[in-house]
């Protein structure tokens, strides 16, 4: 085998250890992992171990790869009924919130740095898009308001693609590669946002329809192929001139809320995938930067940082959440916790592949303005919360039914665990009241497995098996879901056991 590629497996296998251990280290000290991937590239770079790397254009497009995966998992693990309340937020957030962001910046920059209008909306631009990959790997380990969280990873998953639009065109134009009206942009821009919203709805419910319907041979085919049709879903969107960020994302929400087979095996491929897309992501921007070059760029970068974090993003999240009732104490929290990531640093390579004059400066400012806000963030996010007095208490966690279709059978095999805090736990199996073509067929139970029988009961930690005709699972879902929030008078209580009845 060649040496080149022996090596190369060994450093990237090296790599992804060294991650996983450094997201442990993250982890224990509150520091975001983001940072300790940074830190590893540039130790790999030239001013470490010497590694040569200054491919922008191999950056963009591998960036581009990795903010796909990363943005599928996004909209995977978001659960509907959070971002069906969260969605006004949300949207006002990644669309008046970004423009209302980078028109502040830009005159911060054009006032007190002396550039152009050109340059300073380029520059805003680029920074003023939350890291998806920040966002959510941060907000999902906080016990945070749902509805608030939600609209935090809504924005970061929806404003990537206004912005990607945004900094192409105004790199295309400070270059002169295009010379379109401004209201011809903007309406272009719209219509491909539309357009990838419509190809990533439809293209969720189809693959949906087609894995519900299909009997694969292996179950480890259902993660991959629900991971290739949000893949599916960009490169279509963007094969029709819409926009693919928007098409993923809302592909991956489509499928993360469908009754998927092996649908928990997915969402934990999804998420390990973007885990390795995010270290890929970091570990090559770091390799990237040139440390001897960022001196010259750290006024620039601190200055566009304080404007953009004590002034840009607090009156874009007021101008965008004074009209959804959402207290003041949580305004605040979203204005402190517009993180910046990965998104900001890959689109600063924009400019650098389209040669704009002054992109060097944008890609440094960028990188370190990244670096220290996040630092500052994303350490104090959990105070900032306390201090707030927005910190939810955890709830029970919600019994998660898996099931896998068994073929000629026209059955489902179904899958559960009874969690703590469960009303599951003491619930004889007659007491259920499952369809008359559904039954728990195996328990296991601490190591040993049984056939059940109608004397059986249901104990915490229980892992049970279930059989149910295709036509019955649904409701069979259903009942296990009421039984475990509401006991086995759940019917009498009202509860129906529909997913969307829970925070």
């Amino acid at each position: 085998m060649n040496t080149t590629v022996t090596v190369a497996l060994a450093v990237g296998a090296l790599v992804v250890l060294v991650a996983a251990v450094a997201l442990r280290v993250a982890d224990r000290l509150g520091l975001p992992s983001l940072l300790l991937y940074l830190a590893l590239g540039i130790a790999l770079g030239e001013s470490g171990l010497g590694i040569q790397f200054e491919d922008y254009s191999l950056t963009r497009t591998l960036g581009v790869a990795a903010l796909v995966v990363i943005l599928a998992e996004g909209g995977l693990s978001a659960r509907w009924h959070d971002v069906r309340r969260a969605i006004g937020p949300g949207l006002t957030l990644a669309t008046l919130g970004v423009v209302v962001s980078i028109a502040v910046t830009a005159i911060a920059v054009v006032w007190l740095l002396g550039f152009g209008w050109g340059f300073a909306l380029l520059l805003a631009a680029v920074v003023s898009s939350t890291d998806a990959a920040a966002v959510f790997a941060t907000l999902r380990r906080l016990p945070l308001p749902r509805r608030m969280a939600s609209a935090l990873e809504a924005e970061s998953g929806l404003n990537d693609a206004p912005v990607i639009l945004l900094v192409s065109v105004l790199a295309d134009r400070l270059t002169g590669a295009a010379a379109d009206p401004w209201w011809l942009t903007l309406l272009l821009v719209v219509v491909e946002l539309l357009g990838g919203a419509v190809v990533g709805v439809a293209l969720g419910l189809g693959g949906a329809q087609l894995l519900r319907r299909s009997a694969l041979p292996l179950s480890g085919f259902y993660p991959l192929a629900t991971l290739a049709l949000c893949v599916l879903a960009f490169s279509s969107a963007s094969l029709l001139h819409t926009s693919g960020f928007v098409s993923v994302y809302l592909c991956g929400l489509v499928l993360g809320n469908a009754a998927l087979p092996h649908r928990t095996a997915s969402l934990g491929f999804a998420e390990g995938m973007a885990s390795l897309a995010q270290i890929g992501l970091f570990v090559l921007l770091g390799l990237l930067v040139s440390p001897g070059a960022l001196a010259g760029a750290l006024g620039p970068a601190l200055l566009v940082g304080g404007v953009l974090l004590l002034v840009a993003r607090p009156l874009s999240v007021l101008l965008s959440l004074v009209w959804f009732r959402i207290p003041w104490a949580q305004q605040a929290f979203v204005s402190w916790a517009g993180l910046r990531g990965a998104v900001p640093i890959v689109l600063a390579t924009f400019p650098l592949t389209a040669r704009v004059p002054g992109a060097a400066l944008i890609f440094n400012a960028v990188f370190l303005l990244v670096v220290v806000f996040t630092l500052v963030q994303g350490w104090s996010l959990p105070w900032v919360a306390r201090r707030l007095g927005i910190v939810a208490p955890l709830a029970p966690r919600e019994v998660v039914v898996e099931s896998a279709p068994l073929g000629e059978l026209d059955a489902d095999l179904m899958q559960m665990t009874v969690p703590q805090g469960s009303r599951l736990h003491g619930v004889y199996l007659p007491e259920l009241r499952l369809p008359d073509d559904a039954a728990v067929v195996l328990i296991v139970r601490d190591g040993r497995a049984f056939v059940p029988d109608r004397t059986t009961r249901l104990m915490r930690g229980d892992r049970a098996l279930l059989v149910a005709a295709r036509r019955a699972q649904p409701a069979a879902e259903r009942r296990l879901r009421a039984v475990s929030r509401a006991g086995r008078l759940a019917a009498w209580r009202g509860e129906s056991g529909a997913a969307d009845e829970t925070d």
